[in-house]
């Protein structure tokens, strides 16, 4: 009896010590990211939801939604020299360093015109220096500065036969550096090229050497004169050819547009721009409520002081909301797709950095859309970690041994002299940083605390996020964004999204709403949003749909000026339209004409020349199609209504029997 007991017990411990080698086997391999299966198991927050038939690709319901804007499908990028251009000299004028400060679109910028500055100058140009990817942020010291964000090699490689990049100074220049012995320039916002030639240019060719700061993102101005065109040109080279991503930030960019795309669907990218400093300039505190409305006029304050705003602290946010001057709420936006047609199950993918309000305020578009996501739900946690690198831990610091605090306090306590006295005050409470934008200090004092390590550290994770935002929302079927400002008025994040789609792909859905009208639209629907008359719809989606092309036209006017890189056209851009084209319907402008008032005039190439331009009968009128109201029920119909296939099949029927209607009248985009 007793050798079968044992016997028992030994089978027990084998089968228990098999099982944990499984358990960890399992655990060891999923977190490696190997259990990513392509089954209805997923690892990943977020599943999508589909309640609608999805309507083919081929129908009219789906080209007004996803389809390409046909008026533009003939816009080509073309960044190549169009004349005579040389070579670098071999003989150079000395060596540019180059720091940069400023969050991602401002290093976009910044990058690109010092590539232009040091062809200008004839200069070698070193590795630029990313302030907030500096291995005294925290950073990991696998990386350097440049590298942490973009590809070195790449970089040097796209840029051969532009301008000659170093990765670091020559050794003696590099003692000189460190010695403080070479000119230094900070150089203004916007500065001409003059002032390069007159005053950056002597220096650098007597001391071989200069430093250039930049801090308002953009040292060179956006428009240059018509002689330094093949300049705006190398502009686009760079932004959109040599700075590419660091493999990493590629890879895992690639897997969340996988799967994104996984469902077969279409899907929309949204940045809302809302970050504390565009709006504490643009003076949208009310907009808030409790601590962030202080938070925003703490920073206005701060604005203030130093003379970044001319304005006054106070200000009517309920004006300049209805100005256009702030970004329109999630909820707006949220608003705005519904009724445009998009359907409770399309996929949004929300971009930017930080939010500010968090979660809180993505409530509504999270209630009229139920694929609502981010980097956060279609990544790991640990894929997420793998960009940074090993880095130090900054939070969970061994603490000191209890026994010994004690010896010294009461060491401090016998020494501290005669009795009685003062207890000692509280130690300080410790600052952390959240993400979804609590700062605990603004109830405590009037002065906002330096910023920590961990700060600075997620300042640099911040990069690396909104670089893969970037790369999703280049890519993605439809962009709209909820503003197109940062806190220095200057052009963020999306309006570099929409330039870089209207080089790469101008066709494509890019909603860019006049914020003065799209207030209007939703205030006339705020009180009865659930009983939307047919005229508003229609306001809505002609609004929409012609914003389409307008908006070009005034980023042309308007951010251009201020930035190149969201606005990349005529200078990067040729046509393969036909010059003879004449519109049927006097009230729709043709392609020729759009190219007139974007300034498009040079041809396309030879080589590039693949085949005609796409002529398909499947026409729609971009203005008209708007009066359609097939779909208005997906979002506003009342409760129990049957939201299934069939009444996406009429949906279709009735968006088919427009478009033959819009076909006899003529009107084509």
């Amino acid at each position: 009896m007793k050798s079968k007991m044992k016997w028992i017990g030994l089978v027990g411990l084998v089968l228990s010590a098999f099982s944990i080698f499984t358990h960890f086997l399992l655990a060891r391999f999923t977190q490696m990211g190997i259990a990513e299966y392509q089954s209805s198991v997923t690892i990943f927050s977020w599943r999508p939801i589909f309640d609608l038939q999805h309507s083919p690709s081929n129908s009219a319901s789906y080209r007004r939604l996803w389809g390409p804007v046909k008026r533009l499908e003939s816009l080509y990028p073309d960044s190549n020299p169009r004349g005579y251009y040389a070579d670098p000299s071999s003989q150079k004028n000395g060596f540019i360093f180059v720091r940069i400060q400023g969050g991602f679109h401002d290093i976009r910028n910044s990058i690109c015109d010092m590539v232009v500055v040091a062809r200008l100058l004839n200069a070698t140009l070193v590795m630029p220096e990313i302030l907030s990817t500096t291995s005294s942020k925290g950073i990991s010291s696998q990386f350097k500065s440049f590298a942490y964000l973009y590809n070195e090699d790449q970089f040097v490689i796209s840029l051969a036969k532009d301008v000659e990049v170093v990765r670091t100074l020559p050794k003696d220049l590099k003692g000189a550096r460190r010695k403080k012995e070479i000119p230094i320039f900070r150089v203004p916002y916007s500065a001409s090229p003059s002032y390069y030639l007159l005053r950056v240019l002597p220096v650098l060719k007597k001391h071989s050497v200069v430093e250039i700061v930049i801090s308002e993102g953009g040292c060179l101005q956006p428009i240059l004169p018509p002689h330094f065109e093949e300049y705006q040109r190398l502009r686009c080279r760079v932004a959109f050819h040599a700075l590419r991503f660091r493999q990493e930030v590629q890879d895992l960019s690639a897997r969340i547009l996988q799967r994104l795309r996984a469902p077969g669907r279409p899907f929309i990218a949204f940045d809302p721009g809302m970050t504390r400093e565009a709006l504490a300039y643009h003076g949208c505190a009310e907009l808030f409520q409790d601590v962030h409305t202080e938070l925003i006029q703490h920073k206005r304050s701060w604005m203030i002081k130093r003379g970044f705003v001319k304005g006054k602290l106070s200000v009517n946010s309920a004006e300049a909301r209805l100005k256009g001057s702030c970004p329109l709420m999630p909820e707006e936006i949220g608003i705005l797709l519904r009724a445009y047609g998009y359907t409770k199950d399309a996929i949004i993918y929300v971009s930017g950095g930080e939010v500010f309000g968090g979660q809180r305020t993505l409530i509504a578009l999270h209630a009229m859309f139920e694929n609502v996501v981010d980097r956060t739900s279609l990544s790991t946690p640990w894929e997420l970690s793998g960009l940074y690198g090993q880095e130090v831990n900054l939070v969970n610091a061994p603490p000191a041994h209890p026994f010994t605090e004690e010896v010294k306090k009461r060491a401090a306590w016998k020494n501290a002299g005669p009795r009685p006295r003062p207890l000692p005050p509280p130690p300080a409470r410790p600052k952390s940083y959240n993400i979804e934008g609590w700062w605990g200090w603004v109830a405590e004092s009037d002065n906002e605390p330096d910023s920590t390590v961990m700060e600075l550290r997620t300042n640099a994770h911040k990069l690396l996020w909104e670089a893969i935002d970037y790369a999703v929302c280049v890519e993605a079927d439809v962009f709209i964004p909820g503003f197109d400002r940062d806190g220095k008025g200057h052009p963020n994040f999306a309006s570099l999204v929409m330039g870089h789609r209207l080089y790469q792909s101008a066709a494509s859905k890019t909603f860019r709403p006049d914020r003065k009208e799209a207030v209007k639209l939703v205030d006339e629907i705020r009180n009865h949003t659930y009983q939307a008359n047919h005229t508003w719809l229609t306001s809505v989606r002609r609004h929409l749909r012609k914003r389409l092309l307008d908006g070009i036209i005034e980023a042309s006017n308007k951010s251009k000026p201020l930035s190149f890189l969201s606005h990349p056209v005529p200078e990067c851009s040729c046509s393969r339209h036909n010059t003879n084209e004449v519109s049927k319907n006097s009230s729709v402008p043709s392609a020729s004409q759009i190219w007139t008032a974007l300034g498009v005039s040079h041809q396309c190439p030879a080589w590039m020349d693949t085949g005609p331009v796409s002529q398909s009968k499947d026409k729609e009128n971009e203005d008209d199609l708007a009066d359609d109201d097939s779909i208005s029920g997906l979002f506003f119909a009342p409760s129990g209504v049957n939201q299934g296939g069939g009444e996406a099949e009429v949906s279709n029927k009735e968006e088919n029997q427009f478009e033959d209607q819009d076909e006899l009248e003529g009107g084509e985009r």
